[in-house]
């Protein structure tokens, strides 16, 4: 692997992202190697999505994977599983009590390692 082309600095993140590229060849699954890709760019272009967007583009029982963080503003009004690089304390406090479900994105890959009907958010 060409580790020069991940220019991230935390050693969580660069993890994650080569699980996820491992993933991707493995399951034949390019939503993880998209994810991956997201998550390589610069802190500054990476994602946040607050929950309104989440309100807004979701429907109840979606799969979400945000390369990024969620952040807490606005509300979130049904259940859905999020599968995040990081959330904030507020987000994950909505969402369950939203009965949604907070996950990280290698729980995610356990149970659907193909990401059948997950949307990449961000």
């Amino acid at each position: 692997m060409n580790k020069k082309r991940v220019k991230a600095t935390n050693p969580h993140l660069i993890e994650l992202i080569y699980f996820l590229k491992k993933k991707a060849r493995e399951n034949e699954a390019p939503i993880w190697r998209d994810a991956a890709e997201r998550l390589s760019k610069s802190k500054r272009k990476r994602v946040g999505v607050n929950l309104s967007q989440l309100n807004r583009y979701t429907k109840e029982s979606d799969e979400v994977i945000v390369p990024g963080k969620v952040l807490g503003a606005g509300l979130i009004d049904h259940p859905v599983t999020v599968a995040a690089f990081a959330f904030s304390d507020q987000a994950k406090e909505k969402i369950l009590r939203a009965k949604g479900k907070c996950i990280s994105i290698p729980d995610l890959i356990k149970t659907n390692p193909k990401g059948t009907n997950a949307k990449i958010f961000g």
